[in-house]
């Protein structure tokens, strides 16, 4: 008997298990997979001929295309490679509302449970105090041993910058990249922390975790507002203007965040969490081609 509650129940894990991530990138892992790479090995997908030339394998010549041209040549083959897929969760107070974090590790782990269903390698991790190794396994008979890992992070509680911080919890060996975050840090520390990702992370991909109170907030009259980041109190009285100041500042950031990722080839999926984890894999994710 677990003694927490998984995110996600029984018929989800079923529905995933369908789905793979989706991904143009060349798969050059160091162990074999079940993805085709651009390099050259003993996979059944032919590739092309190559004159034989002296250390060849002789078992590779072709002798049908000899006996037509009176040359040897060998039959070439695309390489099996394995994904190697890292999941990096924003766990900063800002992601700490509780049906936010829900959602959060419920895309998270449904992320992470299509690639261990390949055969990938799947690595995981969060920001945190303490000192916490990283999930790192391949296969998916390592399935319920993520969903239990993402299910047992119980608070978003991190004080400090996500965008400051995040490097520290990245291995040096991915193909593909999430971030799954809310995206309200600043965007000069956003721009640092994609200056500095690793270079041979070339498929990048960035889910930004909203609420529709943070796109529209409903607030009316005198209220208390609590930085969640840092536990600053201001009372404000919400006015037409006061809301319209907010939208305005939101959408200044929402714009310079969207251009920095684009300018570090950075793609951008936004998911609102009232829509649901439904209408996120099968609407969102699946028509934008992340998953497949």
């Amino acid at each position: 008997m677990n003694q927490f509650p998984l995110i996600l129940p029984d018929d989800w894990v079923s529905k995933i298990s369908r789905f793979s991530i989706a991904t143009s990138s060349k798969i050059r892992g160091h162990h074999k997979g079940s993805h085709r790479s651009q390099r050259f090995g003993s996979s059944l997908d032919f590739s092309d001929f190559r004159e034989y030339t002296l250390g060849d394998d002789v078992r590779q010549v072709d002798w049908n295309v000899f006996a037509r041209t009176e040359k040897y040549f060998i039959k070439r083959f695309l390489d099996e490679q394995e994904m190697r897929v890292h999941i990096l969760l924003d766990s900063s107070r800002s992601m700490g509302e509780e049906k936010k974090w829900l959602f959060a590790r419920q895309i998270t782990a449904a992320i992470g449970l299509m690639v261990l269903n390949r055969d990938d390698r799947l690595s995981f991790s969060y920001i945190h105090e303490e000192n916490k190794p990283m999930f790192r396994k391949k296969g998916s008979t390592y399935r319920k041993a993520f969903l239990e890992t993402v299910s047992k992070i119980d608070n978003a509680q991190f004080k400090g910058s996500f965008a400051k911080e995040g490097l520290k919890a990245l291995p040096k060996d991915n193909t593909i990249l999430f971030i799954i975050t809310d995206g309200l840090e600043k965007v000069s520390e956003w721009e640092q922390f994609f200056k500095r990702l690793p270079s041979f992370v070339r498929d990048i991909r960035c889910i930004q975790i909203v609420t529709e109170e943070e796109l529209k907030p409903a607030f009316t009259g005198d209220v208390r507002l609590i930085d969640a980041e840092t536990n600053g109190e201001i009372n404000v009285s919400m006015t037409n203007r006061v809301l319209a100041d907010y939208q305005k500042v939101r959408t200044a950031h929402e714009t310079d965040f969207d251009a920095l990722l684009y300018r570090f080839g950075i793609r951008k999926l936004e998911l609102v969490v009232e829509e649901g984890l439904q209408h996120a894999i099968f609407q969102k994710l699946l028509r934008t081609h992340w998953i497949q």
